[in-house]
């Protein structure tokens, strides 16, 4: 449902281097890449935070879903509504809150996985088998990606090496948790094939909370000289229950309880994407891709008697060039782009008008990095972005709530500056820069509030503000350090005020911080890993003048311990601290704070070849929190959205010569 129905139902129902990873690739892994030019080239001028988690680190995590991964990164900050396989997760890179989805930009290879609209990510589309690595960029990176990037960008990057391997994992848990993925690949020097199939399912830790997930993902490359043509393919589908929200008093009685015993939905999509990498001379580089993706989501409210059924398409075409010269007798790299986007969503309701909506997007980039000196950097980027959208809703009646219809066209333009410097074990950095998004489909329906007929949100002005950031790394022996502090400005923050019961620009806001991650390879066998981050996320202006963003902790800490004791396996801890934060829709700050949580997470590993075994405690001291929970003036009390309790599972998975 739309974002609006969405909002209504939960208010009515309830309502610098790269990071430490870096140095620990796989033995398999020739070096670790970082795609902050959008070419998948490491490159360690560039001025970010950013952090690269490896097969190896994903192997040694107390996790099996995508989203548990990505928590143990800094400044991750990680929530789901009803738990189990990670269905309906979403991701926050410093401090968005409730419009994290938003401003957090998902990609798989550089392609988006966030919808047009306020949907959640199909996480289940991309197993942890086929990924090779993931690249957390901090910030926003609104020049080389566009909208929603403010927070950052999350960059998933499969296996794409084609070298000759199988292996089969079966998986069992609590709950009734099983689970199946195979994967096979192949290649040569003509080209190579990469195939990932995953099944999992569970009966859910709450009463009508089950997940069921499916997706069969994979490439084929040719190789063309020095160049390459290539096909993405990916088909997956979903369904879990809706168990719903918890009132406060039946939270503190029994968190497993469903207050919608009835209610489920589900979703299936693919998505195709052929490319081509071509090195047109020594200096000048072609990388382009065309995408398309359909998704089709089904949900049944049984608690509200309604149904709805959503249909959504994005077809993109992203070509850029890279092109390596000498300016000014510096040694240069300048990339060059063009993003284009076409997406539309169509929304029917059993018990409300049908909504269509169409977003089209064009925008052209730059990004130039220079060699000052041997020492230092300088980087220069700028996008141009130009947004048509358009919105209809279908009248109620004749005689009541006439339709809806509207158009409206938006530009925004974002710059970056930054510069850097390597030492000896050291670098720092520092930017300057600029952000915006533009509201998604969701967002372009409002209502008029003098007459409660249904309006464009034609007013609704693009988000957009400044950034600025320093930080650096030092390598120290067995340790690795890296920090960053940051400041970022905001006019016209999007957001759902439910105060109005409306998508509104909200006055300033300002979120500042520090991001701090620490390993340390304390003897040969054992390392441990610390990410930190503070986050500071307030309003500056107007009536929330001084108060926290809803649902950003201030704290948030994450602590890994790994002991490899060869034959006798490998052997994780990792502990993970949210810290408390303000309730959902609470913008006045009165409502208390919804409590922090610590959670003990353990894994132990044997490498029998060609089995592997591997045992998982989650939740271990199975301590009670929620990671969404809110306050509704509709029924006058806070709402729960509770996480699972303690779970074991075990893993075999067999690798074939």
């Amino acid at each position: 449902m739309h974002f609006r129905h969405r909002a209504a139902a939960l208010a009515i129902a309830a309502l610098f281097h790269p990071s430490s990873q870096a140095a620990a690739v796989n033995a398999d892994e020739a070096t670790v890449i970082v795609s902050a030019t959008r070419f998948a080239e490491a490159d360690p001028r560039v001025p970010a935070n950013i952090s690269v988690i490896t097969r190896e680190d994903i192997r040694s995590l107390p996790a099996f879903d995508l989203p548990a991964v990505l928590r143990s990164a800094a400044g991750v900050d990680v929530r789901t509504l009803y738990g189990s396989l990670g269905v309906d997760a979403g991701v926050d890179l410093r401090g968005f809150g409730d419009t994290a989805a938003s401003n957090t930009l998902v990609l798989i290879d550089g392609q988006r996985l966030n919808p047009i609209d306020m949907g959640s990510i199909s996480w289940s589309a991309v197993p942890l088998e086929s990924i090779q690595r993931i690249e957390i960029i901090r910030g926003a990176g609104t020049v080389l990606y566009g909208d929603r990037a403010s927070g950052g960008v999350i960059n998933i990057v499969t296996d794409k090496s084609g070298r000759p391997r199988a292996a089969v994992t079966a998986t069992a848990g609590s709950f009734g948790h099983r689970g199946l993925d195979a994967h096979g690949a192949a290649g040569n020097d003509r080209g190579y094939f990469n195939v990932f199939a995953h099944h999992a399912e569970t009966g859910g830790w709450r009463r009508n909370s089950q997940q069921d997930q499916q997706a069969l993902s994979g490439r084929a490359g040719v190789y063309v000289g020095a160049g390459e043509v290539f096909l993405d393919w990916a088909a997956y589908k979903d369904s879990s229950g809706l168990p719903g929200y918890l009132r406060r008093a039946a939270w503190r009685a029994d968190p497993r309880a469903s207050t919608t015993p009835d209610d489920w939905q589900k979703r299936d999509g693919h998505r195709l994407r052929p490319g081509v990498k071509l090195p047109l001379t020594d200096a000048l580089t072609l990388e382009a891709e065309l995408s398309a993706e359909r998704e089709d989501q089904h949900a049944d409210y049984a608690s509200f008697g309604s149904r709805s059924d959503r249909a959504k398409d994005m077809l993109s075409f992203t070509p850029r060039l890279r092109f390596r010269h000498g300016l000014g007798g510096l040694a240069s790299e300048t990339v060059l782009g063009l993003d284009r986007y076409d997406g539309d969503v169509d929304a029917r309701y059993t018990t409300a008008p049908r909504q269509t909506a169409a977003q089209t997007s064009t925008a052209v980039y730059f990004q130039n990095i220079t060699n000052l000196t041997g020492a230092w950097a300088l980087t220069l980027g700028g996008r141009s972005q130009r947004m048509a959208q358009s919105a209809h809703q279908d009248a109620y009646a004749p005689w009541f709530s006439p339709a809806m219809d509207g158009a409206a066209t938006r530009r925004r333009n974002a710059w970056d500056l930054g510069a850097s410097y390597s030492g000896q074990g050291w670098r720092a950095y520092g930017k300057l820069g600029t952000t915006f998004r533009f509201a998604n489909t969701d967002e372009l329906f409002s209502f008029n509030p003098l007459t409660g007929n249904p309006a464009f949100a034609g007013d609704l002005r693009p988000q957009h503000g400044r950034i600025g950031e320093i930080g650096g790394s030092a390598s120290l022996g067995p340790v690795q350090a890296r920090a960053s502090l940051y400041r970022m400005h905001l006019k016209d923050e999007i957001g759902y005020d439910g105060a109005l019961g409306a998508n509104v620009n909200f006055d300033p806001t300002r979120r500042q911080g520090l991001e701090a991650e620490l390993d340390w390879r304390i003897a040969e066998p054992l390392k441990a890993k610390l990410a930190y981050a503070r986050t500071d996320a307030e309003f500056r202006d107007g009536p929330y003048d001084g108060k926290r963003v809803p649902l950003v902790p201030r704290d948030k800490l994450t602590l890994q311990l790994t002991w490899d004791a060869g034959r006798a396996g490998s052997y994780s801890a990792l502990v993970n601290h949210v810290g408390a934060r303000r309730y959902s829709g609470d913008f006045d700050n009165v409502r208390g704070q919804l409590p922090g949580y610590n959670t003990l997470d353990l894994q132990a590993a044997w490498n029998l070849k060609p089995w592997t075994v591997t045992a998982r405690l989650l939740n271990a001291l199975d301590r009670r929190y929620a990671p969404y929970a809110g306050y509704s003036p509709w029924i006058a009390d806070h709402y729960y959205y509770p996480a699972d309790g303690r779970s074991f599972h075990l893993s075999a998975r067999y690798d074939f010569k």
